[in-house]
């Protein structure tokens, strides 16, 4: 018989038997709190850097509709990047996935760290350079960001923690008002996914308020969320 490879980590499992549904389980925590991340940046680059979402890829696609059909003086570039950023984004992410899955703290270390980093650049570049509706470098800052969130979107779906992709609401939504109690369904999750709204939220309000500063304050504190979110869970996920 073969040598067979051990079975790879189950981050949906914990030593006290608590699901990784469970809002408080450190992976649900850690997801939630990536997820009011995407607050913070989708905020930052729709209402900072020109009309464009770097982690919403569905508003991308119809900003880009809008602005293909001369509607509203919205931008075409701006989200073609966006988009293009994202899915190399995802296809790294997946590519973390496929050569760390099996190991879940190098993985997600290897993830944050690439997203932290590259959100570090953006702020960088934001920083030294002045970041203006058609300028070069706010082209870049849009690629840079919607690069990390298409990482941090793979990575969220690999760990596949109900509910939780961590950039997008939809599904979280349906689910919430489709399994409610109120329209005949078990409840199940409810708390889950009104958090994960929640968070989103207050994540673009947060955003919002840093951008009366500016922008580098607003992608600086996305990114230092990064750090902060790999610091405090890896120790919970190499236990």
């Amino acid at each position: 018989m073969g040598s067979t490879h051990p079975p790879a980590s189950d981050p949906s499992r914990s030593r006290q038997g608590r699901p990784a549904g469970s809002v408080r389980h450190p992976l649900t925590l850690a997801l939630l709190a990536l997820t009011f991340t995407t607050g913070i940046v989708d905020a930052v680059s729709y209402l900072g850097l020109g009309r464009v979402f770097t982690a919403n890829m569905t508003g991308n696609v119809m900003l880009l509709g809008f602005g293909i059909a001369g509607s509203g003086g919205l931008p075409v570039l701006a989200p073609v990047i966006s988009l293009a950023s994202f899915l190399l984004g995802a296809g790294t992410g997946g590519l973390l996935a496929s050569k760390l899955g099996h190991r879940h703290a190098a993985h997600v270390s290897a993830a944050l760290t690439l997203q932290a980093s590259l959100m570090a650049a953006a702020t960088i570049i934001a920083a030294a350079t002045h970041v203006h509706t058609g300028s070069t470098s706010r082209a870049v800052v849009v690629g840079l960001l919607a690069f990390a969130m298409g990482v941090q979107t793979a990575t969220a779906r690999r760990l596949a923690v109900p509910d939780l992709p961590t950039t997008v609401l939809t599904q979280t939504l349906t689910g919430l008002a489709a399994d409610s109690r109120l329209f005949g369904g078990s409840g199940q999750g409810t708390t889950r996914r009104a958090i994960a709204v929640a968070a989103m939220l207050c994540g673009a309000v947060t955003g919002a308020l840093l951008l009366k500063v500016s922008v580098v304050l607003g992608l600086a504190s996305a990114g230092a969320l990064a750090l902060l979110i790999q610091a405090v869970y890896l120790p919970a996920a190499r236990r």
